[in-house]
């Protein structure tokens, strides 16, 4: 038998890392307490001190030292208790381990008590019990952590990189629990102070933390089926990063993860983001307590669900009902207002239609008569056009120009990413520059042709219009036995797919028929990559992926090239189709198709803005 000292030394090198463990740990068990306020300070990176106070029920003298042992918790009474766990911890571990690795310091107190309790600890030994006075709630104070444990101290990093860590796991905790009002003061400098939030907790929470413009990259999701709630924020594509630092999940209030929650992630963004970019999201994800098993890793870091096609079929579906363009949310990177907000006033701009009739041919411009906000904020006159004469800025259309045209204008709801747009040209055969309502936009004819042509094949897909082609010799594919049975009972999705498949013996099928547009593709390889996606994610998913993918390829193969000069009439009919996709903004490749300039940005640039 291990003794005491160095089991709780074991236990506490699997739930203390670092000080950010500390800070998660003991926060979970304030918000477990019914803690409406939690403030937390830290000293030198968390390795001198950290200390975390709450308003919560408190203990008595008793509670208080039985919640320093091992394995003592008031959260669960016996192992049925597990499969419903509503709390975030219930181990009865945490302040056993945090004690015996640092100089720790409980003090605790309940409401219409005559005094609280003081334990202090040192390595986990108990130096001293009293009583004490103070406020309702708990403070703990976590000193020297790992004083006595030198080759885990020496593998802190520093300062800096430490407290990197513990303003992420604050982030993690104060968007998990927007309702909870929360500081964190570092070396005596207060760096966030959160009120406790209302009925836009969420929306609070994330514009306190991140700031205005971080919450106009985002798109609200609100989504629930068989059981399962996802609700919260997910990013533009073009509010991407190249790491999943920012992307913010939570189980029932639990920060942690799941593998098909990172799958679920990647199929919702599919063909909107390239490989190597990752959306920002702040999603929570509400199960039954009974349906998810928290116990599965010693951090709890990690969930499995025991209906996971629920809830990753639910995940996408609400990743893909927020990405829908709506008329309530603005074209991505532009300057617009933040949710309750009064509307900005914007510039003064023309009353022009779509229609380019009067436009110039290609590559001829004329200057428009565009008005230019002034740093007072009034347009000035209209100034006469220093080329040419007639066009898009010829007297006639700027007789069309007012206020009253404007509001018309502005007032009509639509769906497309502008309200009204303008085409101006393209640039070296290349780009096409656009004047919409608030500032002005670069197409990329390609990628917008290819994002077109790819909603369009979709559509047809879905509708059911999917054509086969008979292969010449039918081809006979061998798999794994465990592939094998994936085929075997998926064998009708396959031929509602396309594939003319039929079992041939042991684990051999015979392909006789493909999709037409994979007529080319080699059977063995096309049923491999089937079955993978039948084991992944599902008969739905395998489905979706296979001909997303062929479609994509047969997309970008019809699209127009990127040299390829085109006719004003072309461009007017490209941005029309683009404007009504469900996804204007990527190709399906997910390079965008659209970069936007407010003239909010180019008045900054030109000096305009003070």
């Amino acid at each position: 038998m291990l003794p005491e000292n160095v089991v709780n030394k074991i236990a506490a090198g699997e739930v203390v890392e670092r000080p950010a463990s500390v800070l998660k740990e003991v926060m979970e068990n304030a918000v477990d307490s019914g803690a409406t306020r939690i403030d937390i300070e830290i000293a030198a990176g968390g390795r001198k001190l950290v200390a975390i106070s709450d308003n919560g029920s408190g203990m008595d003298r008793d509670n208080a030292l039985l919640a320093i042992e091992r394995h003592a918790t008031s959260k669960i009474g016996d192992v049925d208790d597990i499969e419903h766990i509503n709390t975030l911890g219930f181990r009865g571990e945490a302040l056993a381990a945090i004690a015996s690795v640092s100089r720790f310091r409980l003090t605790t107190s309940r409401k219409g008590d005559d005094s609280g309790t003081e334990v202090s600890l040192s390595g986990g030994k108990i130096q001293d019990v009293r009583d004490i006075g103070g406020p309702a709630g708990t403070r703990i104070e976590v000193r020297d952590l790992f004083f006595n444990v030198p080759a885990r101290r020496k593998f802190l990093r520093s300062q800096q990189t430490e407290l990197t860590h513990i303003r992420t796991a604050f982030t993690f905790q104060s968007l998990a629990h927007p309702e909870v009002g929360m500081s964190l003061t570092v070396d005596g400098r207060v760096l966030y102070r959160l009120a406790p939030g209302g009925e836009e907790a969420v929306t609070d929470r994330v514009r306190d933390l991140f700031g205005e413009d971080y919450l106009r990259q985002l798109r609200p999701v609100d989504y629930e089926a068989e059981g399962v709630r996802v609700q919260g924020y997910a990013g533009l594509p073009a509010f991407s990063r190249s790491d999943r630092t920012e992307q913010y999940v939570f189980v029932n209030g639990r920060a942690t993860s799941a593998p098909l929650l990172g799958y679920a992630i990647r199929v919702g963004y599919h063909s909107l983001l390239p490989r190597d970019r990752h959306p920002v999201m702040v999603l929570f994800v509400s199960v039954d307590p009974g349906s998810v098993d928290v116990n599965v890793h010693p951090t709890k870091k990690e969930v499995r669900f025991r209906r996971p096609s629920e809830v990753r079929d639910t995940v996408i579906a609400a990743l893909q009902q927020a990405l829908k363009v709506e008329a309530s949310i603005p074209m991505m990177g532009a300057d617009l207002e933040a949710p309750g907000e009064a509307a900005k006033p914007h510039v003064a701009v023309p009353d022009l239609q779509l229609a380019i009739n009067d436009l110039p041919p290609v590559r001829v411009f004329r200057y428009p008569r565009m008005p230019i906000q002034t740093t007072d904020g009034t347009p000035p006159p209209l100034m006469d056009q220093p080329f040419g004469t007639g066009g898009a800025g010829s007297d006639e259309a700027a007789a069309e120009t007012g206020p009253e045209a404007e509001r018309s204008e502005a007032d009509e709801t639509t769906s497309a990413p502008w309200a009204w747009c303008r085409v101006l040209g393209q640039v070296g055969t290349l780009y096409v520059v656009l004047e919409i309502e608030d500032g002005m936009v670069l197409m990329d004819p390609h990628a917008a042709h290819e994002r077109v042509l790819y909603e369009r094949f979709m559509r047809t897909f879905e509708n059911g219009g999917i054509a086969t082609q008979a292969l010449l010799v039918p081809e006979t594919v061998d798999l794994r036995p465990g592939d094998a049975n994936l085929v075997r009972r998926h064998v009708d999705v396959l031929k509602r797919m396309g594939i003319g498949i039929a079992d041939f013996g042991g684990d051999s099928f015979v392909i006789d028929a493909l999709p037409a547009f994979l007529s080319s593709v080699r059977p063995d390889q096309l049923l491999a990559e089937v079955v993978r996606e039948l084991e992944e994610g599902g008969a739905g998913r395998a489905r979706g992926k296979l001909n997303e993918d062929a479609l994509i390829q047969a997309s970008c193969k019809a699209a127009v090239k990127s040299r390829d000069a085109l006719t004003l009439d072309e461009i007017q009919q490209l941005v029309i189709d683009l404007a009504g996709t469900r996804m204007p903004y990527t190709c399906p490749h997910g390079r965008p198709t659209l970069i936007y300039m407010s003239y909010h940005e180019l008045n900054k640039k030109f000096g305009r803005e003070h």
